[in-house]
């Protein structure tokens, strides 16, 4: 597991993150419904070249989660800006996946932040997106964050093998539901869930054109959410390489192809 000693505050809540490593920075920016738990098999590859920023999103993992909470894509880009503020970051290298790439392009298309280089996988950024499943939580919030707590707890365990093309471990299972269980949990997976909005990456898309530094682009051949097709169409907008599809992975691939991630990253840092 990450340690996350540290703690910032962002327009009044709580904000956990962690570094570990030695060199240039780099910072991990995970997606939904996750945690930087994602990078726990990633991180320490990288350590020994990196000084690797990695920290939980705004209601998610171990940052604070409460009621009336802004949990969406329109506040996540404005915290990674205030991060790589007090991180005192100037262009570090940037890895992100799902709701982290959303956050990581709108950073830099709309707040202005700049990296030695992005590598971007499986990333929500191009319309359309958003399942119907999200549309029902949308509507009927309060039933779900009410139900039960096993079947909140069914329906989890459901939701989380989607992102997966390899069924997940048990220990897996327990570290992404871990944030997810009890009242303040609960309640906080549903309000991330009824927050997503098509229109945080409208705004940027039109945007959208090539970096001014190094872009990779990976992606989950078996990814059903965000299909791998998505990806060659992101990369023709922001790279001037093409998508690289992966084998045996679906949305989740830090999970089914975790090597892949980290063969890419010092592939990009080596300048290759």
């Amino acid at each position: 597991m990450l340690d996350l000693p540290n703690t910032s505050v962002f327009e009044g809540s709580a904000v956990r993150w962690g570094a570990c490593g030695d060199g240039p920075p780099l910072v991990a920016i995970h997606g939904t419904p996750f945690s930087s738990q994602v990078w726990r098999r990633i991180v320490p590859l990288l350590a020994d070249r990196r000084t690797v920023y990695y920290f939980d999103l705004l209601g998610y993992g171990q940052s604070e989660m409460r009621d009336g909470q802004d949990v969406s894509l329109g506040v996540q880009n404005r915290l990674l800006t205030a991060l790589f503020k007090e991180w005192g970051l100037g262009r570090p290298d940037v890895l992100a996946h799902d709701f982290g790439g959303a956050a990581a392009l709108r950073a830099y298309y709309l707040d202005g932040l700049r990296y030695a280089s992005l590598t971007i996988f499986d990333a929500v950024a191009l319309a359309p997106w958003g399942s119907p499943f999200v549309r029902h939580v949308r509507e009927y919030e309060a039933a779900f964050a009410g139900m039960p707590d096993y079947m909140h707890r069914a329906l989890l365990t459901a939701y989380l093998q989607t992102a997966a093309f390899n069924p997940l471990s048990e220990e897996a299972l327990a570290i992404y539901s871990a944030p997810w269980l009890g009242p303040v949990g609960q309640a906080a997976f549903y309000r991330q869930i009824a927050q997503m909005d098509q229109k945080y990456t409208d705004e940027v898309e039109k945007h959208y054109g090539a970096l001014d530094c190094p872009v990779t682009v990976l992606w989950g051949e078996q990814d059903e959410g965000i299909p791998c097709a998505t990806g060659g169409k992101l990369a023709t907008v922001i790279s001037d390489g093409p998508c690289m599809p992966i084998r045996n992975a679906g949305h989740l691939v830090q999970e089914d192809r975790p090597e892949i991630i980290v063969a890419a990253v010092l592939k990009r840092i080596a300048g290759v």
